[in-house]
């Protein structure tokens, strides 16, 4: 909690300090325009609504169940509504900041010669925007380029820990609570699988990036989120749900009561 807290501070220092740069090169109005100006005539498309329900349920971790286990952590005196539209409104506002850095470094690119665009006239994402699109615009700034690109990869890099941190918490719970074990080295355990699934993945980094990016975050997340929804709406019980709401929104009740008073 206390690595997250200072990483997330620095990652959003360094997310304003990029788009204020970003934002003085040639092209970049027009990649605010392309990503801030919205294009109703693509909102039924059904890869539009996939992607968006993929990265809303990669983004704020809920496909993998890191909310639910995170809300167990929770006192009784915290109001439960209340954080959750806190949680999704800060998810929503990093994510929005992040895209005004992507999307206007990528037209940037563009204007710099780097192609940005697919064959069939999509921007292009995923491994080949991180690894190829974004390092060839950092080429072409110059020297300058040199401490962007070691600030952008810093950014990546504070934003996968405490993605991972989050993420790891769900199978240590797990180890912890069903099967006995002390959780240093549940940690240990979960962290070494995970180290051993990620050198596979970077040993066959062009085979299966890619893959592994899309399953996860446009596929599994989606169809594991119905899997929680079904489980808190059917499998556990209706009535213990809308106790504990009941209970959480009465303690708030009554601590505004308690702070009128003393006032």
């Amino acid at each position: 909690e206390t690595w997250s807290r200072r990483l997330m501070l620095m990652l959003l220092v360094l997310l304003v300090g990029l788009i204020a740069y970003i934002a003085t090169l040639d092209g970049a109005n027009e990649g605010f325009a392309a990503y801030l100006v919205p294009n109703f005539s693509h909102i039924l498309d059904p890869n539009l609504i996939i992607a968006a329900m993929g990265q809303a349920f990669f983004s704020m971790s809920l496909g993998v169940g890191t909310m639910l286990v995170y809300g167990s952590y929770l006192s009784k005196k915290e109001n439960l509504p209340t954080i959750g539209a806190s949680v999704a409104l800060v998810d929503i506002g990093v994510a929005v900041i992040a895209g005004m850095l992507i999307i206007p470094a990528m037209y940037v690119a563009l204007n710099n010669g780097v192609e940005i665009f697919t064959p069939e006239g999509a921007l292009i994402q995923g491994d080949s925007l991180i690894f190829k699109v974004l390092p060839a615009l950092f080429e072409t700034i110059g020297t300058v380029g040199l401490f962007v690109a070691f600030t952008f990869f810093a950014l990546m890099a504070i934003a996968a820990v405490t993605s991972s941190i989050s993420m790891l918490e769900v199978p240590v719970a797990y180890m912890v609570e069903s099967k006995g074990l002390k959780r240093k080295k549940a940690v240990l355990l979960m962290a070494t699988i995970i180290f051993i699934l990620s050198c596979v993945i970077i040993l066959n980094f062009e085979l299966l990036f890619g893959f592994v990016i899309a399953l996860t975050t446009e596929y599994s997340q989606p169809l594991l989120g119905l899997a929680l929804c079904i489980f808190a709406g059917w499998v556990w019980r209706r009535d213990a749900i809308l106790e504990e709401l009941e209970r959480r929104f009465d303690l708030s009740g009554l601590e505004e009561k308690a702070s009128r008073t003393n006032k």
